[in-house]
């Protein structure tokens, strides 16, 4: 009889494990991939019954998203609102019950609900589960500057574009900023308010996250990619000396420079460190030739093209950097395949974001070593504890440090006496780089700026594209980059 006894209660506890057990899997770790199905019924109504965590500016106090109760049929239900609105909803992204989700709240939202793998996340919610209490989820702290964001959309206000400022050191993103914004408050229940946003671009596309996604011609600031290639591989140095009639020869056909009122710039004898100063086409036509367009795309790849940038958003948010035939990437096996010379200053079939162009200006400011961009600084259970922390990490050395050094000393020409002087600030060094891009439409350019500061201490990479823009890089770009940096500066050091 005791043996049966103990037979019976050793199958008992193996059957109580076992349910333990596959409830923690389906509620626990599964619930996050059925949670990324977004037209899963069942999960889209019992996701409302979790009590989402909050997600934080850097600061940790601005609350980006926060959550209201109701009860509806005896259940208490959770939903999601944005108290800072139009901050930085590209982001943030939402969480609604008509459209899903997006943003940090679609690709982190296993930690937002609770549902991440972590031992100690995996206890607190099956304790909560076997109680029947409220599940919470963690919070996030993003590492987006609040006051420095502000200011980006204000200075974007009325335009069609993207500021991007991120730390070099790091990689941490302090302002991903894209116009025109949106509240992601009105999704629910007022999607068609986006269709009437105005802008001077159309579609205005409000919840497009243009610093992610927006594929713009770089044109000139793509210069300091073809001059990091020059200097890196020997080919050149900063005082190569070249003689500029105001166009280069490529393909039998002449490649203007800058024309102004009175037709071409003609500059005459110049270094490559001038060229650079006075984003001389001409120059950087004839370093391309010589260097060819796999030279150029291999240095482009260091920099992080022809990737997906790596951030915490949800993928289908954002795009890879790199030459495109239509809307796919163009990968050329061969040189002859790509135009060298139009490629060298940025235009061609090159298409870039401004978070790429963001990582690039950081890259060389951090002596050639390009960092892992993040927007997500930590996650904090409901008990306050830090479930995980960023750290900082290298995605390689596209160019040695002295390639880096040098090239910061050009930039730094182009602020000081060149097309980018409209980013001086006193008593700080920047280094920068103009960018003015021609669309096909007469008098209709993509305007440009990237630039870091301190130029020989980098606290700050910027990146500003402006979309429909009759003046140029130095003009439109150049002053809303020396705010977003003198914003950023005033700030102290993070230790």
């Amino acid at each position: 009889m005791n043996r049966q006894i103990t037979r019976v209660a050793l199958v008992s506890l193996a059957l109580l494990i076992a349910l333990i057990v596959a409830t923690t899997y389906w509620q626990t770790w599964a619930a996050a991939s059925l949670a990324d199905r977004q037209d899963n019924a069942i999960q889209r109504v019992a996701q409302f019954t979790i009590k989402r965590g909050l997600i934080y500016a850097a600061d940790g106090k601005t609350v980006l998203a926060r959550n209201i109760v109701r009860t509806i049929d005896g259940k208490t239900l959770f939903f999601r609102r944005y108290p800072a609105g139009s901050l930085a909803p590209h982001v943030v992204g939402y969480s609604t019950q008509s459209r899903a989700r997006a943003g940090l709240e679609r690709s982190e939202n296993d930690y937002l609900v609770g549902s991440n793998k972590s031992l100690r996340t995996v206890l607190r919610t099956t304790l909560d589960r076997l109680k029947g209490a409220t599940i919470t989820g963690n919070t996030l702290v993003t590492s987006i500057d609040p006051k420095a964001q502000a200011l980006a959309n204000r200075l974007l206000a009325g335009q069609c574009g993207s500021a991007v400022a991120l730390e070099p050191s790091t990689g941490r993103v302090l302002v991903m900023a894209s116009a025109p914004t949106y509240d992601p408050n009105l999704v629910e229940g007022h999607f068609d308010q986006f269709g009437k946003v105005r802008a001077n671009c159309k579609p205005s596309a409000p919840l497009l996250n243009r610093a992610t996604a927006g594929l713009y011609t770089p044109g000139s600031t793509f210069k300091v990619v073809t001059a990091a290639a020059a200097l890196d591989t020997g080919r050149f140095k900063a005082d190569s000396e070249f003689v500029d009639p105001g166009y280069c020869t490529e393909y039998g056909k002449r490649v203007y420079n800058f024309a102004d009122q009175s037709g071409p710039e003609i500059f005459g004898r110049v270094t490559l460190a001038e060229a650079l100063q006075h984003s001389i086409n001409a120059v950087f036509c004839n370093v391309g030739k010589s260097l060819g367009a796999l030279t150029l795309i291999d240095y482009a790849k260091r920099f992080g093209f022809y990737a997906v940038p790596p951030l915490e958003t949800p993928v289908n948010e954002r795009a890879p950097s790199g030459l495109y035939n239509g809307t796919r990437l163009f990968r050329p096996k061969h040189g002859y395949q790509v135009d060298p010379g139009r490629f060298a200053f940025g235009q061609e079939r090159l298409l870039v974001t401004p978070l790429q162009m963001a990582m690039v200006a950081g890259a060389i400011g951090n002596g050639g070593i390009v960092m892992r961009p993040y927007v997500v600084s930590r996650v904090v259970g409901p008990d306050h504890h830090t479930v995980s922390k960023t750290k900082p990490q290298s995605l390689g050395q596209a160019i040695k440090p002295q390639t880096a050094a040098t090239l910061t000393d050009m930039m730094e020409s182009v602020v000081t006496g060149g097309t980018g002087t409209a980013a001086q600030i006193p008593g700080v060094r920047v280094a920068g780089k103009t960018g003015t891009a021609e669309t096909g439409v007469s008098h209709n350019n993509t305007t440009w700026f990237i630039s870091f500061a301190p130029a020989d201490n980098p606290r700050v990479a910027v990146a500003v594209a402006l979309e429909n823009q009759t003046g140029t890089g130095g003009a439109t770009a150049a002053p809303i980059a020396k705010q977003l940096m003198e914003e950023l500066l005033s700030r102290k050091p993070s230790s």
